[in-house]
């Protein structure tokens, strides 16, 4: 389906379902609501909104001598990036470290416990992680170098760190490394910086984290109306078309059935 003729049917859709919107509505929108610190920047056509469900962060650790390795998986809950003239220049994500998974995909181990515990990430006390775009040096074809500020359990450090990046028909993928020592952001357990005596159980301060990140721009009702009607949308059109967001999640569905 193309935009022209998803745009219709989000008109057609809102239209006819206008008078059944309700006060329960927006309650319900508002009890839902999950409080972040990150913004979203909805109104803002030059941010790309992140798709959670095609990014995925791998990570990897290993003790001091590399004889033995975990890797695994955590996922994205929000993030948005900032493009200008097909290149990114800002942008940010939110992790949500109760995604956190082995490599096998599995959530409910000893491991993945232990990753969520104060030993490691205090998961309970900091469910989310954050990272926020600084600036962007462009290099050799598509690769970048992306300086942030990355925050794990409430602390901030700088970062920077190289990737691959593809701006095409309203689409990003990006695709790079970080590589951090968890002693900056206070993750001691048998780290060599805090405790002596560990031998072969030391485990190595550097965590990997290989990312990729799709990025998607998302249909506004707003801008669907005018080019289909040709004129804005008022205040008081879209006081009535209530609920926005309901009814593009109607319409997602419909398009997936």
């Amino acid at each position: 389906m193309n935009n022209k003729t998803t745009c219709t049917f989000l008109i057609v859709v809102t239209t006819s379902l206008l008078f059944g919107c309700s006060g329960p509505v927006a309650t319900e929108n508002k009890e839902s609501a999950v409080t972040s610190s990150l913004p979203l920047h909805v109104d803002d056509k030059n941010y790309i909104t992140i798709d959670t469900a095609e990014s995925v962060v791998t990570w990897k650790g290993s003790n001091l001598l590399g004889s033995n390795t975990h890797t695994g998986y955590v996922y994205l809950s929000k993030g948005a990036l900032l493009i200008k003239d097909n290149q990114l220049v800002g942008g940010s994500a939110e992790v949500d470290m109760n995604t956190i998974e082995d490599e096998s995909h599995g959530r409910n181990n000893n491991l993945v416990n232990h990753l969520k515990d104060p030993d490691f990430f205090n998961v309970t006390t900091f469910p989310t992680s954050t990272i926020a775009i600084t600036s962007v040096e462009p290099g050799n074809s598509d690769n970048i170098k992306i300086s942030g500020n990355l925050t794990i359990k409430g602390i901030t450090h700088p970062v920077s760190f190289p990737a691959k990046m593809e701006v095409k028909n309203g689409m990003i993928k990006a695709d790079g490394k970080l590589v951090i020592d968890r002693a900056k952001w206070d993750v001691r357990y048998k780290s060599g910086k805090f405790y002596t005596l560990l031998a072969d159980q030391t485990i190595s301060d550097s965590i990997e984290f290989h990312f990729k990140i799709v990025a998607k721009k998302q249909i506004n009702a707003k801008d669907c109306f005018r080019e289909i009607w040709g004129f804005p949308c008022s205040e008081r059109i879209k006081n009535l078309i209530c609920n926005q967001s309901k009814y593009l999640h109607f319409l997602a569905n419909q398009r997936k059935a």
